[in-house]
């Protein structure tokens, strides 16, 4: 039987690392009657969290990759992706972002809004994914859940409304007062299963009025029936929560709730809160492009339209590949042939299920809007599949460029076979994973978001794939750029019996002012470089920014305007004008001042006051940049931006200055110039790839 699209609700729960995520998911699948036990992260009791499948997440007490569920609340069925907070796996929560409708933000009661929070706030308005916020963990010491919302408003930039108000904090923390019913609840029973609602206690009484004012005052702005209610004091709770629903729609207010996951407290209202606020797909707009047109076509979240689904992700499991899909419009059968808008490959759906973490549930069908898995379909991520009916694909994800690099070498030739097998599972799972091998040393190169990153790749080409691997030195995405404007005029001729090669390209290079990328003008006059031949100069410049002149990495940021010229009726062709750009980029390329550009990484590193100095000094020694410093509580973040080759092994030192107590995330925030001293070092460190890269 088909599920009426307005009671789905595809939700994300997305938080910096630590913050309760998975504790919270574990508490709803609970509440909701999927799991009869609640387990810890951690897996001290040899269980684990549900969401938390895979052996490495349970020995690590992180989550590595997004894990799917549903559940049903009230009459709502509830499609749940719990998705990673450590920003090496970032592309877990673009692609699970790219196919939601809406989302819990978690935060730290204690350490509020941190530097992961603020990333993954980034991406829910990329996507333009409503939220609601949720303050974690009010059972601890230190707990200030008032101060988070201040924060969600100064530091995001949201129009943050306190929903609740706590009743006790830290060790007291006893349960919320709901100021839309202006009741206190409380959460008895083993696993604060039963619901007490109660009078608000007299010396909470004024508080909550004041704060019931601001409620009232904030989300009137979306009613103007709640604001006559106002006036005519007349207010009911259903009519603020349609305002509330209204604004959060909007992406215009961020309601907050609050409670503690780990001690089962307020975690129902929070599931009613989801239900009541956040979207059904219907009222969130998505589009798909027209392949004929090029026009962005609204999707018809219909059972009655076309089939459209779209695959965000991809799992290879033990039965082979398991593509989990997000269905736009139309209905998705068992059975059925579907057409893969990439490739125009026919494929049919063997299997249909829909997951719970790492279990499966098969079903016959599944409708638009709903999150389901295929079995057996090859596809890549990003891929759309329709009945055949339209032609065109869903919007793509952002998928961010690695920023480290390691060798990596089997130990014998059963590991070889190994290796490889893993490393083409990998890539195709993951975008922000690559595999390539180095021309000049022959050696495999892997590269990723970070060292974490790579380090759980190795690890399971370990465990899963029995691939013993021996790495080598961490590499950093170098990349060149050009720091002023340099002319060229360069003549390529070449006479070998018959037709010989003929062309001169003149003209000049100079920084982009558009950014990092590569912008080509033609300014050429008077036909002196015929126009079939231009795309061939375009070309031959191109080619050459795949390994720069200093130390053979990638060129960015270059503009190569060309403006003269000349052809030779019979030995000009294709090949002698790129070959001209190739020797004009070579000539120029030094006069134009050449710089060599590393990535710098933007870190958060949390700790202790006391140990402010200690953590100052760790950053200063690896060529940090000290760009903002807070103090709350007893505690302290200290933000800086240090280049990432001097970010390697960061957290063995940082755990040794601070006696284990401070934790750091980082992530990439911009390409910056080599100092002269560090520049020459390089140079004589990369020379080899120089020459590998100097033939024509």
């Amino acid at each position: 039987m088909s599920l009426d699209i307005n009671r789905v609700r595809n939700i994300g729960i997305s938080a910096h690392i630590d913050s309760g995520k998975t504790t919270l998911t574990e508490r709803i699948l609970f509440y909701t009657q999927r799991i009869h036990a609640i387990h810890d992260v951690k897996g001290k009791d040899g269980v684990g969290a549900k969401m938390d499948s895979m052996e490495l997440e349970r020995e690590r007490g992180i989550t590595i990759q997004s894990a799917a569920t549903h559940c049903a609340w009230r009459d709502k069925h509830i499609n749940i992706i719990d998705t990673p907070g450590h920003v090496d796996f970032t592309i877990e929560v673009e692609r699970s972002l790219r196919v939601l409708d809406g989302a819990i933000l978690v935060l730290c009661s204690v350490a509020g809004v941190q530097s992961q929070s603020i990333t993954v706030d980034r991406q829910m308005r990329r996507y333009s994914v409503p939220r609601v916020a949720f303050v974690n963990k009010c059972d601890r010491s230190g707990a200030n859940p008032l101060r988070v919302a201040k924060q969600l408003n100064e530091k995001l930039g949201h129009n943050a409304v306190m929903m609740q108000l706590p009743i006790g904090l830290e060790t007291k923390f006893e349960g919320v007062i709901d100021l839309v019913t202006m009741e206190a609840l409380y959460f008895d029973g083993d696993n604060g299963e039963k619901i007490r609602r109660q009078p608000i206690p007299a010396e909470l009484m004024d508080e909550a009025l004041v704060h019931r004012e601001v409620l009232l005052d904030k989300v009137s702005m979306f009613s103007d029936e709640l604001l006559e209610a106002i006036y005519a004091e007349a207010v009911t709770p259903s009519l603020i929560r349609d305002a509330v629903r209204k604004g959060t729609l909007a992406m215009e207010l961020t309601p907050v709730f609050l409670g503690s996951a780990y001690k089962n407290k307020a975690v129902q209202p929070l599931l009613d809160a989801v239900c009541e606020y956040l979207p059904a797909p219907p009222e969130v707009t998505n589009k798909y492009i027209d392949v004929e047109t090029q026009a962005e076509i609204p999707v018809v979240p219909s059972m009655d339209a076309p089939m459209m689904a779209y695959a965000f992700k991809l799992e290879d499991g033990r039965y082979g590949q398991l593509t989990y899909v997000r269905v736009y419009q139309g209905l998705l059968k068992k059975g059925e042939t579907l057409i893969n808008q990439r490739t125009l490959n026919k494929v049919k759906v063997g299997r249909l299920v829909r997951m719970h973490a790492d279990e499966m549930e098969d079903i016959t069908s599944a409708a638009a809007g709903d999150i389901v898995a295929l079995f057996g379909v090859d596809c890549a991520s990003g891929d759309t599949f329709t009945d055949g009916t339209i032609r065109g694909s869903m919007t793509g994800m952002h998928v961010p460029d690695p920023v480290i690099k390691l060798t990596v070498k089997p130990k014998d030739n059963k590991a070889q076979m190994n290796m490889s097998k893993a490393l083409q599972r990998f890539t195709k799972e993951d975008p922000t994973f690559r595999a390539e091998v180095d021309q000049e040393s022959g050696e495999t190169v892997i590269a990723g978001m970070g060292e974490l990153h790579l380090e759980v790749y190795i690890e399971r080409m370990r465990r899963e794939y029995a691939a013993e691997v021996e790495t080598g030195m961490p590499q950093v995405a170098y990349r060149e750029t050009v720091t002023q404007r340099a002319e060229y005029n360069y003549l390529h001729k070449k006479q070998t019996g018959g037709s010989g090669q003929y062309g001169r390209v003149a003209g000049f290079i100079e920084p982009n002012p558009a950014g990092p990328t590569f912008e080509f003008s033609n300014e050429v006059v008077g036909g002196s470089v015929p126009g079939e031949y231009i795309s061939s100069v375009e070309k031959g410049f191109k080619s050459m920014l795949e390994r720069g002149m200093l130390i053979g990495f990638p060129v960015v940021g270059l503009r190569v305007v060309l403006n003269d010229g000349a052809a030779h009726s019979v030995d000009s062709s294709d090949n002698a004008f790129q070959a001209a750009a190739r020797g004009a980029f070579r000539s120029v390329y030094p006069k134009a001042k050449p710089v060599i550009l590393e990535p710098i990484m933007k870190v958060a590193v949390e700790g202790p006051n006391e140990f402010q100095g200690s953590i100052l000094r760790t950053l200063m020694q690896r060529r940090g940049m000290v760009v903002g410093t807070t103090e709350d509580s007893g505690f302290c973040v200290i933000e800086a931006d240090v280049p990432l080759s001097e970010m390697f092994g960061y957290s063995t030192d940082l755990r040794s200055a601070t006696q284990g107590k401070a934790e750091f995330s980082m992530e990439f925030s911009k390409y910056a110039p080599v100092s002269g001293e560090l520049a020459e070092e390089l140079k004589k460190k990369f020379a080899s790839r120089v020459h590998a890269g100097a033939g024509d």
